[in-house]
């Protein structure tokens, strides 16, 4: 029977969900912009709620068990970038505070090649790190692939944990029946839109069960092409995402089924739009290297699909005068677009995991710290500082919606609640090879290179050749 460390009665807490973060690449995987966009140092000020019940200092006391009297259970945890995203100290010292017998020291083995770093450190013998922080789906899959990483299964099953309560996240990082990781911090996408620009032209505001037909028509219809006075409907960041994974919120597809035909539509779409100027041309914003913030904060764009990190972003940048609330200060957030026949609340997303070493002598005390942080109470710490973790309920989206700043309307807090997440780049041994394909493509095919169908065909034969 694996030792219990913590069994604290809940109470009311505060918490929070796809996507979608510290992560991959453009082609596709795109998530890595979640971590450049994310603020150097979280300002923003909430207290988390403490556990409820008159048990909570005995049995967080229970941990003592697992070391000898008087000596304390010491866990070694790989991060990256300590000293600038507060959440990795924030939720040890948190830990640590209701579990006094335990100690957690945090290495940080820096952003940059964070990955590369981890593998080799657990690919050699006698590594002494006991939890490890899971940047992307890729680097989980090297890890995998290589062993060092413990399955959680039996730990999951004894400890009852919903799985349920990830928004179909983890069937989507299972390995031939296993579940490695547990997600803690997730990023997903949403519509963020300028209430001026609709108020100037008399529409209503996008909605939470908005389909991707209905998105087209509202962007036309917002839009003005007036010299001088453009207004556009829409707008989309160069990334292969923004546009190739509208055909995996069916639920049916994803970027490793090596035929894309169904992204075929949207590239179709988004190019129709260019023509008639609901929103700018890819080639300007390549030409231009103009990021997706700076076009928003000019007030000229209507909505524009993004990742959750756009929230603290914008709410930083107001504050800070460096955006001109007078041009984008007046905006809410929708829940992402949709397929006709699709739930709305339906995302995309990327996760960020928490996994115990193979190696570790310490998996019973790993496994306690992990399943803290990736519940309630983890997500609690996270939200106080405006991250989003990976669970989504009602409790959740209060807490996030409370942060100062944040749209206050109602439709806006119930567009953080979501019905499924579907990750940019769910677990696959070919995704390092499929990836570069669906960028190059991707380009291509908007620099007006080649047709959506001749690009899409190129896609499907390179990926085909993956073996």
């Amino acid at each position: 029977m694996k030792k219990k460390f913590l069994s604290l009665a809940m109470g009311t807490v505060l918490l929070f969900s796809a996507v979608l973060t510290g992560c991959g690449g453009d082609a596709g995987t795109d998530s890595s912009s979640a971590t450049a966009d994310q603020p150097a140092v979280d300002t923003i000020e909430s207290t988390p709620a403490e556990p409820a019940g008159d048990n909570a200092e005995t049995d967080a006391g229970n941990a003592s068990d697992t070391a000898a009297d008087g000596e304390k259970v010491h866990l070694k945890w790989a991060a990256w970038d300590i000293s600038l995203i507060t959440y990795w100290n924030d939720l040890a010292d948190k830990y640590m505070e209701l579990n006094p017998n335990v100690e957690i020291e945090i290495v940080d083995f820096g952003s940059n090649d964070y990955s590369n770093v981890l593998a080799t450190e657990l690919s050699g013998s006698g590594t002494d790190f006991d939890v490890v922080s899971l940047k992307d789906v890729p680097s989980y899959a090297t890890l995998v692939g290589k062993g060092v990483l413990e399955p959680l299964d039996s730990y999951i099953t004894e400890d009852s944990v919903d799985l349920a309560q990830y928004a179909g996240v983890t069937d989507q990082v299972t390995v031939d029946g296993s579940l490695y990781e547990l997600p803690f911090r997730s990023d997903i996408w949403l519509v963020f839109y300028n209430k001026d620009v609709f108020d100037a032209k008399n529409l209503e505001y996008p909605t939470n069960d908005m389909t991707i037909e209905e998105y087209d028509a509202l962007a036309r219809a917002v839009s003005d092409d007036a010299f001088g006075e453009e207004v556009y409907g829409c707008h989309y960041h160069t990334w292969s995402s923004t546009i190739q994974l509208f055909g995996i919120l069916d639920g049916k597809h994803s970027i490793l089924d090596k035929n894309y035909d169904f992204m075929i539509p949207y590239y179709e779409m988004v190019l129709a739009q260019e023509d008639d100027g609901i929103c700018q041309k890819y080639t300007d914003l390549k030409t231009e290297s103009l990021h997706y913030s700076a076009a928003f904060s000019e007030g000229n764009v209507a909505m524009i699909n993004m990742g959750s990190w756009f929230v603290t972003t914008l709410i930083n940048n107001l504050a800070s005068g460096e955006y001109d609330a007078s041009l984008c200060g007046n905006w809410g957030i929708a829940a992402y677009l949709h397929p006709d026949g699709v739930p709305a609340g339906s995302t995309l997303g990327a996760i960020t995991g928490l996994a115990i070493t193979s190696e570790s002598q310490k998996k019973d005390a790993a496994w306690d710290f992990i399943k803290w942080v990736s519940g309630e109470e983890g997500a609690a710490v996270l939200a106080s500082s405006g991250n989003f973790p990976a669970i989504s309920n009602d409790d959740v989206t209060a807490a996030i919606a409370s942060m100062d700043g944040f749209p206050q309307d109602e439709a806006s807090r119930a567009a953080l609640k979501t019905t499924a997440v579907y990750l940019e780049a769910p677990y696959g041994d070919e995704l390092a090879e499929i990836s570069p394909i669906l960028g190059t493509y991707h380009e291509m095919i908007m620099q007006r290179e080649c047709t959506p169908a001749e690009g899409v065909a190129k896609m499907n034969e390179e990926a085909g050749k993956i073996q």
